[in-house]
């Protein structure tokens, strides 16, 4: 029943148009539905829809409070509303007590006053309505759920600024709306604090994040490497972050309009890499396939062929498809008819050319699956479990410890929809 309530709620809030708010309902509807998966699966002894869940019983995931930043008004590094930012932290023990995982929250982005002013009334505007969270998935302080980063010290970053904790403009007057676009001053301070807590000691160190989330990590990567010591094994993941530069079905390029009106509404551009900004149009710098160009730290992409935002948002924004011949398709990839299977295809392959360079970097790790869903990382059931979607009979959990402790080189690409019996798929209708 909390899974049906769930996605109800899912359809009234996706009667919105608004990317932001989309983004927002999407990242919130897939966490809080694997979640409740897994605790009521768990719950009922591991009997779920035709899968056993063995390892949820009797794992509680802990809740952990919120921190809230101690210098951040004095440095104006607020959330949107003028609310203080902050973070979940869980301390690691024995062995991981010197080791780090640090993961940015997702939420879409708001591209003018108006909507970044409602985003302001909600967690993703405003430390107000934040509360503790449950650590799973890459979070999970369990080995079953998480074997290689289960009693490191663990912290969520929460997301406030709407442009991926990039923006910084100085005035608070939007359009008459009093704002405060300050990501990239919130991820300064949120650094600072944390490496006072112990995280500049840190021997090994993990920047992760999913959707806008996973965008953030792209852009602060090499930043994040340059604030810790020398010494110290750091390397990055984006989770669902790497999206195209596409036009949607109707031609119109409304995820590169989208973005410039984020991009500049919100000072994006300081934070953007200076060769990038210099030699094409600052927006454009905003997408995974130039950023990753430039980034240095070891890095990890892990991403669903047919992350169903992308499709959503990117290739089938509902105003593309005035006639509702995508509806039933964009919520549920089950209803998709062979048509609209071969343009998912291209999408696809659009994916997989933008990131055939990346391929042949030596550090580099890429798991691409052939689901349709979108976070993967902070999900118990996605991240690690016996339903856990596979590629080479590989957990995303073990590719993703396998890469960053050089095990072996992981450049898993799924074969294409609907090869692979292991994928999640999220179903809206």
């Amino acid at each position: 029943m909390a899974i049906q309530r769930t996605r109800l709620w899912f359809r009234r809030c996706w009667g919105s148009d608004r990317a932001t708010v989309a983004g927002g309902c999407a990242l919130v509807i897939l966490v809080v539905v694997l979640t409740l998966r897994s605790w009521e699966d768990g719950g009922r002894g591991g009997e779920g829809p035709g899968l056993q869940y063995p390892f949820l019983r009797n794992l509680d995931p802990p809740l952990v409070d919120l921190t809230l930043l101690r210098n951040a008004k004095a440095r104006g590094a607020l959330c949107l509303d003028g609310s203080l930012p902050g973070y979940h932290l869980l301390r690691g023990q024995g062995s991981g007590s010197d080791k780090w995982l640090l993961h940015l929250e997702g939420g879409g982005w708001c591209n003018d006053a108006e909507s970044c002013a409602s985003r302001g009334q909600t967690p993703l505007g405003s430390s107000i309505y934040m509360e503790a969270m449950h650590f799973v998935g890459i979070l999970s302080p369990y080995p079953s759920q998480n074997p290689d980063f289960f009693n490191w010290n663990k912290v969520k970053v929460r997301y406030c600024d709407g442009a991926s904790l990039a923006g910084n403009v100085e005035s608070e007057d939007q359009s008459g709306l009093k704002l405060y676009f300050r990501g990239q001053r919130i991820w300064e301070a949120i650094i600072d604090q944390l490496l006072s807590e112990g995280l500049v000691k840190a021997k090994q160190a993990f920047l992760t994040g999913c959707s806008a989330g996973g965008l953030a990590t792209f852009i602060h990567c090499d930043n994040f490497r340059s604030r810790l010591p020398k010494d110290t094994m750091v390397k990055c993941l984006a989770d669902a972050g790497f999206f195209l530069d596409e036009k949607d079905i109707s031609g119109k390029e409304t995820i590169r309009s989208f973005f410039n009106e984020v991009v500049h509404l919100q000072g994006v551009t300081k934070s953007l890499p200076n060769d990038c900004v210099t030699a094409m149009k600052p927006p454009q710098c905003f997408f995974p396939h130039e950023l990753i160009k430039r980034i240095n730290t070891p890095l990890f992409i892990l991403n669903p062929a047919y992350d169903f935002w992308q499709i959503q948002h990117i290739l089938v924004p509902p105003e593309s498809d005035p006639g509702g011949h995508w509806r039933r398709c964009r919520l549920n990839i089950r209803y998709c008819n062979s048509n609209q299977i071969e343009i998912l295809q291209d999408f696809r392959k659009s994916l997989l050319d933008s990131l055939s360079k990346f391929q042949r970097h030596s550090k580099g790790g890429i798991f691409i699956n052939s689901c349709f869903v979108h976070c993967q990382t902070m999900s118990n059931i996605t991240w690690h479990s016996s339903a856990s979607p596979r590629i080479s009979n590989k957990t995303i959990a073990e590719a993703v410890g396998d890469w960053y402790f050089e095990r072996r080189q992981v450049k898993e690409i799924d074969c294409p929809y609907p090869c692979n019996p292991t994928c999640f798929n999220m179903e809206f209708i």
